[in-house]
């Protein structure tokens, strides 16, 4: 049995998320139904973070064993082969140790959230950018970013049914940039909550078009009406995630 570590890139629009069950494709089961069909194996398919539906990925990381000494380049043009014409992509696949593990072996995790700020829709973006038509204030959205930073209690920024055992979460950077049209927002954490991140985007967005939002009063709170709407999944994607250096 060999463990092998992949990238992946996929295009969430039209996928259920990452989890496969019988609500439609999900990227979990786009990549088993290719390895499937590589070697006739179906196996677990692990990823460092589970993402929802519409939500994209440049980096995300799983891995996946398979009876056989494969090569991982082999293994990499097969099951890309059997990808040809999905959302997905394998981008990088390596050996791994037995103990190498996706989700637990994380140390951190990486997200941006992609805004259009202009008047007009967007068509070349359309599904990969949240298009915001009304000027928003970046400075003002920047300031309480940086409130959000370190060990919190982000009660008021979870989703209703989020299975986490614990609201208390350290967020280690949050960014907010602008470039020409487009503002991108950045995480890093170790963990998230369920819609943590688009919940934190979805408030800061509320702040930039002048609403009287206050950071420390949310999460004060901890209550999610307390914050502001959940942002839409087609701006979000998962970039990357660390592992220590012993962790392959």
């Amino acid at each position: 049995m060999t463990r092998y570590k992949v990238i992946l890139e996929y295009d969430g629009t039209d996928l259920i998320g990452w989890q496969e069950n019988r609500q439609g494709p999900s990227v979990q089961s786009v990549i088993k139904d290719a390895i499937e069909r590589f070697c006739g194996a179906r196996p677990d398919v692990v990823a460092a973070g589970r993402t929802d539906a519409g939500v994209h990925a440049i980096g995300m990381v799983a891995h996946f064993d398979l009876d056989g000494d494969y090569d991982s380049n082999t293994v990499m043009r097969a099951v890309n082969f059997y990808l040809n014409g999905s959302p997905v992509v394998i981008t990088d696949c390596a050996v791994a140790s037995d103990e190498f593990n996706a989700r637990f072996s994380c140390v951190a995790r990486h997200y941006k959230y992609v805004v259009l700020n202009r008047s007009a829709a967007p068509v070349l973006q359309k599904n990969r950018v949240y298009w915001v038509p009304r000027k928003l204030d970046i400075d003002a959205m920047r300031t309480a970013a940086q409130k959000l930073v370190g060990n919190h209690d982000f009660t008021s920024f979870r989703a209703s049914e989020c299975q986490a055992k614990s609201p208390i979460k350290t967020l280690d950077c949050v960014s907010v940039t602008q470039c020409g049209d487009e503002i991108v927002f950045e995480f890093s954490a170790r963990s998230f909550l369920h819609h943590m991140v688009r919940n934190l985007v979805g408030t800061l967005i509320e702040i930039g078009l002048g609403k009287p939002y206050d950071i420390d009063e949310i999460f004060a709170a901890k209550n999610r009406s307390a914050a502001g709407p959940t942002a839409p999944a087609c701006g979000l994607y998962f970039v990357r995630a660390d592992y220590d250096a012993n962790a392959d």
